[in-house]
């Protein structure tokens, strides 16, 4: 370990295979070499709950092991509370596990989560953005975070947002004015300005019009094959997983069920001789159908207010 200078100040050049944390100030700089690992990703064992209410908690995840190879598209397909948002949240060091390892090309991303954010990019269903400034402002914002001037951002994000289908005579209007397609869009652009090696994406095109979909999907694979990117996929799409990943997950009630390709998945839970689609394997593998599994989340939710009046009332002997 080095210390530099409080004055120093660089970006850091993940293609070189190494990375270097700085910053303002008396810091101490690590340096890993991450040329040798195989994985982009890897889980052990990561488990995560919540608590809910007094002695009450809800398990996201339970002891969750995977991996993302370099260069693999890797799926998570689950309905709404499986807990995918969850499992993103942990991989990009928003939120820690409760027990478990996570490995960003083999960095301990809970010793080391500032570094390991250098390595990763995150697109959510609901992403964040300065509304009052336009989609220029903020990307620009965002390259700035990574060290990326500009000089260098303007004329890479004309590039990006051509590519993906963005009309570019509304980047400068305020972000509140575009539609939610246009802003998922404009969260993928900005994932991409700093060239990630991981991209954790969590339903990026939920919600999204026929024509943004395909756009959307269209620059998923794009990015891979452009910019050498791991990426993990989360959706409920099970058309969009087969048709995107070398792999899928499936997760149910915070459990990975199982995970190999489409046709590895459908031979493992085919009857009969006969190949069943990804919806069939689905049920196979966890009981329900992605529909059904989803309803019984709405219900739950639509039910906690009322249980949890429920038990208050228990609680001070009215009910």
């Amino acid at each position: 370990m080095i210390i530099i200078s409080r004055h120093l100040y660089r970006a850091v050049d993940a293609g070189a295979g190494h990375l270097a944390l700085c910053g303002r100030g008396n810091y101490l700089m690590t340096t890993f070499d991450i040329a040798g690992a195989v994985n982009a990703l890897e889980l052990h064992d990561v488990s995560k709950r919540f608590k809910k209410k007094r002695n009450e908690y809800s398990d996201a995840l339970k002891g969750v092991s995977l991996t993302v190879k370099r260069g693999e598209v890797l799926g998570i397909l689950g309905p709404n509370g499986s807990g995918k948002s969850t499992l993103v949240r942990v991989m990009s060091t928003l939120t820690l596990p409760d027990t478990g390892s996570v490995r960003i090309f083999g960095v301990d991303a809970v010793e080391h989560p500032r570094v390991v954010q250098r390595y990763i990019n995150r697109v959510s269903v609901e992403a964040s953005f300065f509304k009052k400034m336009s989609s220029m402002e903020n990307l620009i914002f965002g390259a700035k975070l990574y060290g990326v001037t500009d000089r260098e951002s303007r004329p890479r994000i004309k590039g990006i947002l051509e590519d993906i289908g963005f009309d570019y005579a509304r980047v400068n209007e305020p972000m509140e004015h575009l539609s939610r397609g246009m802003q998922q869009k404009i969260a993928l652009a900005r994932a991409m300005l700093t060239s990630p090696m991981l991209m954790l994406l969590d339903e990026p095109t939920t919600g999204l019009d026929p024509r943004s979909k395909k756009d959307v999907q269209k620059l998923i694979r794009s990015i891979r094959q452009s910019h050498d990117s791991s990426i993990l996929l989360c959706t409920h799409d099970m058309g969009e997983a087969e048709e995107l990943c070398d792999r899928i997950g499936i997760l149910l009630n915070g459990e990975l069920i199982a995970v190999d390709t489409a046709d590895g998945l459908k031979r493992r839970y085919q009857q009969d001789g006969r190949l069943p689609s990804l919806e069939e394997v689905f049920m196979a593998a966890t009981g329900t159908s992605l529909e059904d599994a989803e309803f019984a989340e709405e219900l739950k939710d639509e039910a906690k207010p009322e249980a949890a009046r429920e038990r208050e009332a228990e609680e001070v002997g009215v009910a």
